[in-house]
């Protein structure tokens, strides 16, 4: 009976029921029909379980810092920054949006924060200049999936809790694909704006004004320098790395730019831990909805069916990359990790593929999910902060959805492209 779990949490869903009550009602009502008492006990203590990581206290941190340079202002001197390189070209902001979420990721690695940071600046300012307003807010939450893949990555640190992957190997291997997503989308940007005639954002600026562009944004574009040479030099864990961010964060806002008020910190530490705790809560839950995925043995017979359909790696990487791209429509990336990565993973080692490049497919996959319609999470926030109908944002963010699969499966079939840097370091084999 226990092998309906996942039919039942997604009839749930379709049904509206939140995703956090739905990952514990599934299994726990089949444990109730099935007679297992003692293990509905399990499952709930397992929520606990699962949020009590110290790996995973890099999650809240990281939005903590991210909350902190948006409200100092940062995100406004990193498009400050963009438009001096870009803004002179035609369809120059939304050239400016690309090019911010790629900067803005190596701050936050949140995907909803780069939508609802840069959106509320951006949408308003592009519409200002005459682009759409479903085009606008399209952009913006087709570039904000950059931020979960660049790192640092609140994803790739579930993935490697989950899967015991190293943290750093999967932020290292996270930097090319983020990169492709950036330049495709701006490679649709430009052939879009000769079609259409896109406005040019700005004048061309001069050296000098690129070179005062460039001191303004020198301290926020510091920040992932810090946190990745203090990684990869050994100095701090992941969990260490994301606290330093935050200290970090704190004394340029308030001592160096001066542009974070002591009064301000009470709300940015509100917001922060109230979508930590989402998150965190997520998190929770799927871990337990992990344990029922053991009880029912669903890894070993979804293992026997994924071979069956054919013993060649690159059919069934097409396959599994369909799955996950249908899976990401639905759930969150943090959970979908959680419930298929101790699935899929092992499957996909033994056939020969590198834990780390299944990690990043996995990964770079449900990201690009949380923009898919129908119910892609930063299509939603997107919507929210535009005030467009999630339908229309969903109708004009196809062109750009449609490169980003296309480097799902560059990514796929081509490993060198995301092993490549972790093996020069030394992190991966």
């Amino acid at each position: 009976m226990l092998i309906w779990f996942l039919p039942v949490f997604l009839i749930f869903l379709v049904l509206g029921l939140p995703v956090f009550f739905g990952l514990l009602a599934a299994p726990g009502i089949l444990l109730w029909m099935a007679g297992q008492e003692r293990d509905i006990t399990l499952l709930y203590r397992n929520v606990y379980n699962g949020m009590d990581s110290f790996p995973l206290m890099a999650i809240p941190f990281f939005m903590l810092a991210g909350e902190l340079m948006n409200k100092g202002g940062i995100t406004a001197r990193l498009v400050e920054f963009s438009q001096a390189l870009m803004g002179h070209l035609r369809g120059g902001l939304a050239h400016v949006n690309v090019l911010s979420s790629m900067l803005f990721a190596g701050l936050s690695g949140s995907a909803v924060a780069d939508t609802s940071a840069l959106g509320s600046m951006l949408i308003p300012a592009m519409e200002r200049q005459g682009y759409t307003r479903k085009f606008a807010a399209a952009i913006t939450a087709a570039s904000s999936v950059i931020g979960p893949i660049i790192p640092p990555s609140g994803i790739m640190i579930i993935y490697a809790y989950v899967m015991g992957e190293s943290v750093a190997a999967l932020f290292l291997a996270g930097i090319v694909p983020g990169a492709l997503v950036g330049v495709g989308l701006m490679i649709v940007i430009k052939f879009m704006a000769d079609k259409y005639d896109f406005p040019v954002a700005s004048r061309k600026s001069t050296w000098a004004e690129r070179g005062q562009a460039s001191l303004k944004a020198f301290f926020p574009l510091l920040t992932p320098v810090i946190i990745m040479g203090g990684i990869l030099l050994g100095i701090f864990t992941p969990t260490e790395a994301a606290a330093v961010a935050v200290a970090y964060a704190l004394f340029i806002g308030l001592f160096v730019m001066r542009t974070l008020k002591f009064s301000e910190i009470g709300e940015v530490l509100s917001r922060s831990a109230t979508t930590s705790a989402v998150v965190l809560l997520l998190v929770g839950a799927a871990m337990a909805f992990k344990t029922v995925v053991s009880l029912s043995h669903a890894p070993e017979i979804m293992a026997d069916y994924i071979l069956s359909l054919s013993e060649n790696p690159l059919i069934l990487l097409f396959l599994i990359n369909l799955l996950l791209f249908a899976v990401g429509m639905f759930l969150d990336a943090g959970p979908a990790i959680i419930i298929l990565g101790p699935i899929l993973g092992p499957i996909f080692v033994d056939l020969g593929v590198d834990p780390i490049h299944f990690a990043i497919i996995m990964s770079v996959n449900l990201t690009v999910g949380l923009a898919t319609p129908p119910m892609g999470l930063v299509l939603f926030v997107a919507s929210s902060v535009s005030g467009e109908r999630v339908e229309a944002i969903s109708r004009a963010i196809l062109p750009f959805l449609a490169v980003e699969v296309l480097v799902i499966f560059l990514i796929t079939y081509i490993p060198a492209l995301s092993m490549t840097i972790p093996r020069l370091t030394g992190f991966a084999n």
